[in-house]
């Protein structure tokens, strides 16, 4: 019996260590940049900072469901040929979906990525 794909110890505490960042940095972006009035307000203005280009960028990601499409992509493309970089993509494109607005497709995303965890490894030569 083939076994399945499962992350290192070190590809772990890598991929919790970038889904914690990317869940907080979503949570910031979400609470403190966009929702937040005056902040919204300094960048409709035509302030020029790595905030204002932060909000933007997720506000025009948030719309088009980027953050859930990315997902859901990567997220097959591990079902199908599981690889920790792959797997890397999905969890932080979901993470960053279910908290700006992308929750649907996001949530399939993160669903694909539990079932990757029952394919078998991809072969090493």
């Amino acid at each position: 019996m083939r076994r399945r794909f499962l992350p290192s110890a070190s590809q772990f505490a890598v991929l919790a260590a970038l889904g914690v960042c990317a869940l907080g940095y979503a949570l910031y972006l979400r609470y403190l940049v966009i929702e937040n009035v005056p902040v919204g307000l300094a960048c409709d203005a035509g302030a020029q900072t790595f905030t204002c280009l932060s909000r933007k960028v997720a506000i025009a990601f948030g719309d088009h469901d980027v953050f859930g499409r990315v997902a859901v992509g990567f997220a097959a493309l591990t079902l199908l040929r599981p690889t920790v970089l792959l797997f890397a993509i999905a969890l932080v494109a979901a993470a960053f979906g279910v908290v700006l607005h992308n929750a649907g497709l996001a949530g399939v995303g993160a669903g694909l990525l539990v079932l990757s965890f029952a394919r078998p490894a991809p072969e090493t030569i």
